[in-house]
């Protein structure tokens, strides 16, 4: 009987290191498969200013998705570095785009071909009509960029007297923001108030990677933590089926 028994721990215990070998080697691959994915999609940036307050705070670090400026939608919060603004890289959102026509303010509010915008993500108590702006055609490949903070932003109400009416080229654009890394304030809400005017970009695959890289950790802990619990359940029913003499 302990023959048997003994045999039947040892085929457990083999299958259990080849199981716990192969939780370590996927968890491997999640993770630094995650961790590589990341770094090939998304770029970190600082924030220095006070411009996107609420939204993007003063030192905040902030992930950026590397997108194509075609792909830039209504609402998006975009990193892009534009010479005739400084040359350097500068996050600001994008409220209309080649071909829009914006304008503020109607009844304190914002708008965008004639249809007025709710913008939830503007510091609490402030108006949109803090900041404003003269009936302005966006060209086409262009757009038109605001701070969330509009008392303090430089955007494109400062450079109204520019070429293109203070608007940026689409090729000008370095990623798309996603998330706040630190303070780790998660993702950026999609503003609702542009859906009207068509569709609102959908959020990169920043959670899906955060997904891998959390499943990989978890398979390679567990997998490593496998063999020393196993060694010591063994030991513990060794003790219990030892013989006891008799005399």
């Amino acid at each position: 009987m302990s023959s048997t028994s003994g045999r039947t721990d040892e085929g457990h215990g083999r299958l259990g290191s080849v199981l716990s070998g192969l939780a370590v080697a996927l968890g491997c691959v999640l993770f630094l498969g995650g961790f590589a994915w990341g770094a090939v999609v998304y770029q970190p940036y600082t924030v220095p200013t006070e411009s996107m307050v609420p939204t993007i705070k003063v030192g905040d670090r902030i992930l950026a998705e590397r997108i194509d400026g075609a792909d830039v939608e209504r609402g998006d919060v975009i990193v892009f570095k534009q010479k005739s603004w400084g040359d350097m890289l500068i996050v600001k959102r994008v409220v209309a785009v080649g071909g829009d026509t914006v304008a503020c303010c109607t009844n304190g509010k914002l708008t965008v071909n004639g249809k007025k915008i709710d913008e939830p993500y503007l510091p609490q108590g402030e108006a949109a009509e803090t900041k404003r702006i003269p009936t302005v055609e966006v060209p086409e490949g262009r757009l038109f960029l605001l701070g969330d903070e509009r008392s303090g932003s430089l955007d494109s109400t400062a450079h109204l007297t520019e070429a293109f009416n203070g608007t940026v080229s689409r090729a000008a654009v370095k990623g798309r923001v996603d998330a706040i890394a630190w303070p780790m304030e998660g993702m950026l809400k999609r503003p609702t108030g542009f859906e009207a005017l068509g569709g609102i970009s959908t959020p990169g695959p920043l959670r899906l990677i955060l997904t891998a890289v959390v499943a990989g950790a978890v398979l390679v802990l567990g997998g490593a933590a496998y063999g020393p619990v196993a060694k010591r359940l063994g030991r513990r029913r060794g003790r219990r089926t030892e013989p006891v003499g008799v005399g």
